[in-house]
């Protein structure tokens, strides 16, 4: 059976057992091995008779970071090509991540205006010589990362380097930093530029895409959505917690990038749906024996906590169903006697008789037998050391 090479990368496979990750930096063959994958559900399709195939490639950079250029030339191009493209100035190196008509709908989904007159174009196949060259780019970009955030640090600026890209011919480098306000950093540009000799360009992006392009484990054990496949980030509030009757600690609501989690979004609208049919938690049940409020509720159960004012302590669990029903007798003028008079009696679990007969139960258990055998070792030691000691 054939391995169809298109499922996975070799660099990236285990060949002695252990994974060694992947040795391209981005430039694999596959088409899967890199952030924000798409699967094109659209490559089989047969196009109309005399309908040309759309012309314009996604092309994929570092991090994910994904540009349109035009197949000006009409070039045989597959996903996963490495191809150089028109840059600014000079031409860069990316892997061909997207073709054919689901690019069309790519641009509609993230309406972006594609100017067929003055869009980029796709030069050529790159070359073994394109290759050299953009590999030894990016053995550049960490060492001058940590040497921006010396001269950063040295001429006060508030801001933190937290990236770098470096372009396929070698002559331009993007700089990418957060800041909480503006900056100015011209002479931080001509330090760079004197000192890398290269054009610098510098780019201010928040908190999430920092962490869309640094990527990690999030506390699900998971890797982050924002690095894998989700690219919309949308306002996340402290509501979101609460329709969810999730405690409002910002440890434990907020992500790797400090801001509230976007996981918070993904359950809202069930959690809003689902939330109509409970009573408001201002609304009181009015009894004979006193007034209760709302303790808490669990939307999964359908369950309800009341306490009498009397009483707050005395927690009485009731069924959305028998709340319903008060609340309809209190509009219409009538008082329950109780809240207990509601309350639904479970059946208590059987509990399983058995006998503790050899001890499996005890957590010492292995203790005394260990104990019994050191005190049989001694004894046996004394009785050889006394048969010694009369010969």
């Amino acid at each position: 059976m054939k391995k169809n090479k298109n499922m996975a990368c070799t660099n990236c496979s285990s060949t002695s057992g252990n994974a060694p990750g992947c040795q391209s930096k981005g430039s694999c063959s596959s088409g899967t091995c890199g952030k924000m994958p798409v699967f094109n559900w659209l490559s089989n399709m047969v196009l109309p008779n005399g309908q040309e195939p759309f012309d314009v490639i996604e092309v994929r950079f570092k991090n994910g970071r994904k540009e349109y250029y035009k197949n000006k030339n009409s070039l045989n191009i597959h996903v996963g090509d490495t191809v150089a493209v028109e840059g600014d100035p000079g031409h860069d190196i990316g892997v061909v991540s997207l073709r054919g008509e689901l690019v069309r709908l790519q641009l509609r989904k993230k309406k972006i205006n594609f100017d067929h007159a003055s869009a980029k174009v796709i030069y050529r196949h790159a070359t073994a010589s394109d290759i050299d060259k953009w590999k030894k780019a990016k053995n550049r970009e960490t060492e001058s990362m940590y040497r921006a955030r010396e001269m950063a640090s040295k001429l006060n600026l508030d801001m933190k380097i937290g990236d770098v890209e470096f372009q396929g011919d070698n002559v331009k480098a993007i700089f990418y930093y957060t800041s909480s306000g503006r900056v100015d950093f011209r002479d931080l540009i001509k330090l760079m530029a004197k000192e890398f000799k290269i054009r610098v360009e510098m780019c201010q992006i928040g908190a999430r895409q920092e962490a869309q392009r640094m990527g990690g484990i999030g506390s699900c054990g998971r890797e982050l959505c924002c690095s894998t496949w989700l690219n919309d980030f949308r306002s996340v509030t402290t509501n979101a917690a609460r329709y969810q009757q999730l405690s409002l600690n910002p440890q434990k609501l907020a992500g790797q990038c400090g801001k509230l989690k976007c996981c918070l979004n993904y359950e809202l609208d069930m959690y809003v749906e689902a939330i109509k049919d409970f009573p408001a938690p201002k609304d009181k049940l009015k009894t004979k024996k006193g007034i209760a409020f709302m303790q808490k509720m669990d939307i999964f159960k359908r369950k309800i906590w009341y306490s009498y004012t009397s009483d707050p302590s005395n927690f009485i669990e009731l069924a959305l169903d028998r709340v319903q029903e008060i609340i309809l007798d209190n509009n219409n003028g009538n008082n329950p006697e109780t809240l207990e008079m509601y309350v639904e009696k479970y059946p208590k679990s059987p509990k399983h008789d058995y006998e503790n007969v050899v001890g499996q139960d005890s957590i010492t258990r292995f203790d005394k037998i260990k104990s019994s055998n050191n005190s049989r070792r001694k004894k046996s030691k004394k009785s050889k050391s006394g048969v010694k000691n009369k010969l």
